[in-house]
C-alpha cells in the first residue's frame, strides 16, 4: 500500500505540474492574472487529499464538498493531460513539417489562449456527460440455461448489482434509486459480488443506507461477497453494516438455497493483505453436492480456470467497471481475460458486471453503469452466448 500511495501521488504530481505549466503559459499568455490561475489551480489539485483528511476530523462536511469537487477533478485531470499532450503533439509536429496555418504562428499568445479555452470547454462537456451517463444506469437482461436440474426449481430470476460503492459520493439517494430498480425487476434472489460499500461511509448515511438496503424485496434474499473497497474502509464494520441491511455476506462458504442450488461466495484476495487465510474454491465446494447447480460469487475477475475446474455452472464477478473512463477502458482489456460481460469456458458461464456505480469521479465515459437481470433456465440444455 506504500508503495502504491507513493507512485500513485508521484504520478498525480507529475501530471498536475504539465498540465499546470502549459495552462499558467497559456493564461498569461494571454495577459490574465496569474494568481487567479495559480490559486483556482492549486485549490483543484489539493481537493482531493485535504478532502480526505478533514472528512475524518471535525470538519467532516467541508471534507466532503472537497472530496466531491476533488473527484470531479480527476476527469478534469485525466482530459487536460490528454489534449495538452495532443496539442504539444501537434506543436511538434508544426516544427517539422509547417502544419499550422500562419495567422497561427504569427500570434502564438492569442492561439494558446484559444486552445486553453477549447480544450477547457471539451473537458467540462466530457464530465458532464460522462456525469450524466453514470446517473443513468440500464438494465442488461441474460438468459442462462443451466444444464443440472434444481429440484422443484426450473427458473430463477437474478438481479445483481456490483460496484455501487456507497460512500462519501454515492449517497442514500442514489442508493434509494438503484434498490428501486432493483425492486422492479421482480427478482427471486438478489447478489451483489462486491464493492458495495466505499472506503468509508459518513456516520450520518449508515442508518439511512441500512434501512434502504433492508427494503430490497427479494423471496430467496439478498447475498453478497465483499470486495476490496470493504476492506479499506475496515471490513468488519462494512460487513456489519451489510448485515444490518439484511443482507447474508458469504465469506468462503457456500450454501444452499431454496433445497435447490448451491450459491457460493468467496474472500476477495485482498483478505490475504490484511491477515486473513482464504480458502481454495476447491475447500469452500469440497461438502457440496455438485450434482446440484452451483453459483459462484466472486468480486474479481481473475484466474477464471477455477470456476470451470471446480464444477460451477455460473459465476458472477464486477471489479473492473469495464474501465469506467475512456481511454482507460482499453487498458483495462488487456489487464483481465474478460474485463466485461458475457463469457463462456467450457461448461461454465461467465458474467462480469461493469457495476452500477463510480469510484473516484463520479464520471464514466468508458462504460454505462448496469444492473443485471440474469434468468436462469435450470435442466435445460444450450447454455450458448446470449
Amino acid at each position: 500500500m506504500i508503495i502504491f500511495l507513493v507512485v500513485a501521488l508521484t504520478v498525480y504530481s507529475l501530471l498536475n505540474f504539465y498540465i499546470g505549466r502549459r495552462g499558467w503559459q497559456a493564461w498569461t499568455g494571454a495577459g490574465l492574472p496569474g494568481w487567479f490561475f495559480f490559486l483556482a489551480f492549486l485549490v483543484l489539485v489539493l481537493a482531493y487529499p485535504l478532502g480526505r483528511f478533514l472528512e475524518r476530523g471535525l470538519h467532516a462536511a467541508a471534507g466532503g464538498v472537497l472530496l466531491q469537487l476533488g473527484s470531479f477533478y480527476f476527469t478534469v485531470m485525466l482530459y487536460g493531460f490528454l489534449f495538452v499532450l495532443l496539442i504539444d503533439i501537434l506543436r511538434l509536429a508544426d516544427r517539422l513539417l509547417h502544419i499550422f496555418p500562419a495567422f497561427i504562428r504569427r500570434q502564438p499568445a492569442r492561439s494558446g489562449a484559444w486552445a486553453l479555452a477549447g480544450v477547457a470547454a471539451a473537458v467540462l462537456l466530457i464530465t458532464v456527460l460522462g456525469y450524466l451517463n453514470a446517473l443513468r444506469p440500464r438494465i442488461r437482461t441474460l438468459e442462462i440455461a443451466v444444464p443440472k436440474p434444481a429440484g422443484a426449481l426450473k427458473n430463477l430470476r437474478i438481479a445483481m448489482a456490483s460496484d455501487i460503492h456507497l460512500g462519501t459520493i454515492i449517497r442514500d439517494s442514489r442508493l434509494a434509486r438503484i434498490v428501486s430498480m432493483i425492486n422492479g425487476l421482480r427478482p427471486d434472489i438478489v447478489l451483489l459480488p462486491g464493492d458495495i460499500v466505499d472506503e468509508s461511509v459518513p456516520a450520518e448515511e449508515e442508518e439511512k443506507m441500512t434501512t434502504t438496503l433492508a427494503s430490497i424485496r427479494a423471496p430467496l434474499g439478498v447475498y453478497a461477497v465483499s470486495g476490496n473497497h470493504e476492506y479499506y474502509g475496515g471490513i468488519v464494520k462494512n460487513v456489519e453494516y451489510l448485515r444490518r441491511g439484511g443482507v447474508r455476506v458469504l465469506e468462503d462458504e457456500a450454501v444452499v438455497v431454496a433445497e435447490a442450488f448451491i450459491l457460493a461466495g468467496r474472500l476477495d484476495p485482498t483478505a490475504v493483505r490484511f491477515g486473513r487465510a482464504r480458502k481454495s474454491l476447491a475447500e469452500i465446494l469440497g461438502p457440496a453436492d455438485k450434482r446440484r447447480p452451483i453459483i459462484l460469487l466472486v468480486h474479481q475477475p481473475f484466474r477464471l480456470e477455477e470456476a470451470e475446474a471446480n464444477g460451477v455452472d455460473l459465476q458472477l464477478s464486477g471489479h473492473t467497471h469495464a474501465g469506467q473512463l475512456f481511454p482507460l477502458n482499453l487498458i483495462n482489456k488487456g489487464v483481465y481475460e474478460q474485463n466485461w460481460g458475457y463469457w463462456r469456458r467450457g461448461a461454465t458461464q461467465y458474467y462480469i458486471s461493469c457495476g452500477v456505480g463510480t469510484w473516484g469521479p463520479p464520471v464514466r465515459t468508458g462504460s454505462r453503469p448496469e444492473i443485471v437481470l440474469v434468468e436462469v433456465t435450470f435442466g435445460a440444455k444450450g447454455g450458448e452466448e446470449p
